[in-house]
């Protein structure tokens, strides 16, 4: 049975998910990032996270072959990072101040979560790879607010708590 592309697509819009942005660096050890949509935990213990990353990423090769990466969690207020990861610009940190994680991971800062990995195992899954990183580090920032959303093709908000 063929699954019409646009139908699936169309489908899996309709579960919301939160945006991070996925940090690394290069073999020369410049600041690689892109932004991520498909992330998730998948162990306490020991504690581990995926992602998945397109094969035509420009950021591919840097965080399949990468040790290090971190996992920085979108505030609402950061459509702006969300976008200029998800470019195609040369170099997505120009005129960023961003701190020094693990590694010389770059982090970004105001989001709500910054989560340093180790690289675990990299797995096939069609035209993505799953990346699996072993969680050395964590900071939470309760202060950053809600988080920044994507719903049905668009960025969306959290409405008022039942």
């Amino acid at each position: 049975m063929s699954i019409d592309a646009k139908a699936f697509r169309q489908a899996l819009g309709q579960f919301a998910t939160g945006i991070a942005v996925v940090t690394g660096r290069d073999r020369e050890g410049r600041p690689i990032g892109v932004t991520v949509n498909a992330f998730s935990s998948v162990s306490l213990d020991p504690p581990l996270v995926l992602f998945c990353l397109g094969r035509e990423s420009a950021s591919h090769p840097a965080l399949v072959e990468g040790e290090r990466f971190a996992v920085n969690v979108l505030a609402r207020d950061q459509q702006g990072l969300s976008d200029r990861f998800a470019g195609k610009a040369a170099d997505k940190f120009l005129g960023l101040d961003v701190d020094g994680g693990l590694g010389e991971v770059p982090l970004l800062r105001g989001c709500l979560a910054r989560i340093e990995c180790r690289r675990e195992a990299t797995h096939p899954g069609g035209d993505h790879d799953i990346l699996v990183g072993r969680v050395e580090r964590l900071a939470v920032n309760e202060g950053a607010g809600e988080p920044l959303l994507y719903f049905r093709g668009d960025y969306r908000h959290l409405g008022p708590t039942l």
